[in-house]
Formats: structure tokens, sequence, C-alpha cells
């Protein structure tokens, strides 16, 4: 079982992601924090596997947060959670070690996908106890599953549909809605959906919105080497 704590200003919003995280197999939210002092508290008091982090504080920027755990000696993982697009932001993250950067809004399906990688990942990690080549000191350095082996599919994901998905966003000259994905492969549009966020998770796969005249705005995936 992996302990999280969530973290975010939003007390609503921190109580979504707390239900979203316990419907996820092998995940268990110990705790909850609205602000800087209290994730250092809170890291302290639960010792959490992973925080799910806003970077948006009241009291203090997220990432200056992770520098203040880690100066204190704690290393539990960081998956960011937040609306912040800037570059310096995502850099400064990727900087500071996070295992993944989801921007707000986000959907269930969104931090399944995620979550599920980095208990891929952990497993992984916490499998090796020597390094026998390159090839291992690779794995362990790899902490971001955006640069993470694709091979290394979450459960209930296979490596052939997965394959007949990247083949069929390869093909496609512009951009490919999970919609057109599902028709041409057979699949069904949530499966289709959930591969092309993994491939965009991956590193793989660009995604825009575009936005129509009522509803959600359509996620659409183009292929990127």
């Amino acid at each position: 079982m992996i302990d999280v704590l969530v973290v975010d200003d939003d007390f609503m919003v921190a109580r979504i992601n707390h239900g979203f995280v316990n419907r996820i197999k092998g995940f268990h939210v110990v705790g909850t924090a609205h602000t800087g002092e209290q994730t250092l508290k809170a890291v302290a008091e639960f010792r959490p596997d992973l925080v799910l982090l806003d970077l948006y504080l009241p009291d203090t920027f997220g990432l200056d947060v992770i520098t203040r755990l880690r100066a204190a000696g704690h290393n539990c993982d960081i998956l960011v959670i937040s609306a912040a697009r800037e570059v310096e932001t995502v850099r400064g993250a990727a900087q500071r070690g996070v295992v993944n950067y989801l921007l707000k809004p986000f959907d269930f399906d969104d931090l399944r996908l995620r979550l599920e990688q980095y208990a891929v990942q952990r497993n992984d990690h916490m499998r090796t106890t020597t390094v026998s080549g390159q090839a291992d000191v690779d794995r362990v350095l790899t902490r971001n599953p955006s640069r993470a082996a694709f091979a290394r599919l979450p459960k209930g994901m296979s490596t052939e549909t997965a394959t007949l998905v990247e083949r069929t966003l390869r093909a496609t000259e512009g951009t490919l809605s999970a919609a057109e994905c599902a028709a041409r492969v057979g699949i069904s549009r949530v499966s289709a959906r959930r591969y092309l966020e993994h491939l965009h998770a991956a590193g793989r796969a660009q995604v825009s919105l575009r936005y129509g005249t009522a509803g959600r705005p359509e996620r659409r995936y183009r292929w990127f080497a």
C-alpha cells in the first residue's frame, strides 16, 4: 500500500483528490494539508510515500516546500498537481526530482494513469538493491514516468493494443481525438483515451485542446518523436 498526502489550498479540491486517490487500488490517503507549513508538519507526522502537491499555496510556493522537505531529510516522492504552466516552473519541478507534473484541470482517469505508472516504477526501484550494469543505473535514475520505458504498462493495458494505438498516432497527419483513434483501432473511446494519455505521460504524444460551442474542450493528440 502506497501512503499519500494530498496538498491543496482549496478544501473542496483536496477532498475531491482525496476521493480519487482512495479509488485507486494500492493507494491510501494518510492525510491532507492546505498550506506549506501544514505540509511540512504532515510529512513529518505521517511519513507518506508520495505527496500530491499543489504549487499555489497561501503561505509559500510549492517548489519551495519541496526544497524545505529535502533539507529536512524527507525523501518522499512528489507529484505536482497545479495550474502553473510557466516553463520555468515546470523545469524547476523537474530539477527537484518530481515524479510527474499534472496540469489542472484534470479528471480521475488522468490521475489514475499517473499513479499507476508511479506504482510500477516504484515497485521496480524497490526490487533493485544493487546495480549489475548501466541499464539498472539508468532505470534507478529515471524517476520521472515521462522518461520511463514505454514497455512498462500500467495494469490492464496490453502491449499489443498500445502498439496499435502508437502506430495509428504515428500515421496520423495532424491531430487525433480519442474517438477517432478508437474507430481506427477498433477499441472503445475510453480505452483509446487511456492509451493516448499514457503516450502523453511517457513524452511520446503532445496534447492540444479544441474548443467547441458547448461542453468540455476536446483533447487532440499528436505524435511527438
